[in-house]
């Protein structure tokens, strides 16, 4: 079981593996994250925002947690707006 609520039904083959590697990190740590990110969005998110988190998940897992849980800088090249989404998200509320 992944942990995934999403069925990727309905997604182009793209953003199937992008869902799948988003919950296949090798953290669960990072597997909560950003499988949590992409079944919330995954669907809405335009071309251009899935380069960027098709980019960002190269990041190694240590060095992306430290980043989003404000222990580490990330490096420019992946400080972009979805990654500053990705850390708001982690960072609420999930009964809000």
């Amino acid at each position: 079981m992944t942990g995934s609520t999403r069925s990727s039904h309905g997604l182009d083959d793209r953003r199937k593996r992008l869902l799948f590697r988003c919950w296949h990190r090798g953290t669960r740590e990072m597997d909560l994250i950003l499988g949590r990110f992409a079944d919330a969005t995954i669907a809405d998110l335009s071309d251009q925002e899935i380069g960027e988190l098709e980019h960002l998940i190269e990041v190694p897992d240590p060095d992306l947690y430290a980043a989003l849980t404000g222990d580490k800088v990330l490096a420019g090249e992946y400080a972009t707006a979805l990654f500053d989404r990705i850390k708001a998200f982690q960072g609420a509320d999930p009964s809000a």
